[in-house]
């Protein structure tokens, strides 16, 4: 155990609401134009995350990933006889130390994420 830290900056997402707004034209309550959507705001922060906890994290991750981009090869060589060359992986890391994979689609544009590049080996002739 080192002891040492590495901070994090975090962004919490903004929340949707929807409200009446109050004195509607007609009077019922059901009216959809009487409804106001509010978004709050993207609050920035930072976090302490232990380096320990950190590469602890980091370790399990890369050992699942690798688990099972080994079983996608193996089944593409026997299916197809095409062979895996190149991952490249983003992730993030939030403010407790979690360490998670960017799928697509994301909403928020993923601005801080680490992309990973596994390359394989060039076999020695």
């Amino acid at each position: 155990m080192t002891g040492e830290t590495i901070w994090i900056v975090t962004e919490t997402e903004p929340e949707e609401a929807t409200q009446e707004v109050s004195g509607a034209k007609d009077g019922t309550s059901g009216n959809p134009w009487s409804r106001v959507k509010e978004r709050t705001a993207r609050a920035v922060g930072s976090a302490r995350v232990s380096a320990d906890k950190l590469e602890a994290k980091m370790s399990e991750f890369l050992q699942v990933v690798g688990r099972v981009f080994k079983n996608a090869e193996q089944n593409a060589n026997l299916n197809s006889g095409f062979c895996l060359d190149e991952i490249q992986l983003s992730v993030e890391i939030t403010g407790e130390g979690e360490v998670k994979l960017v799928g697509s689609g994301v909403k928020t544009g993923a601005k801080g994420a680490i992309t990973l590049k596994f390359k394989r080996e060039k076999a020695n002739s």
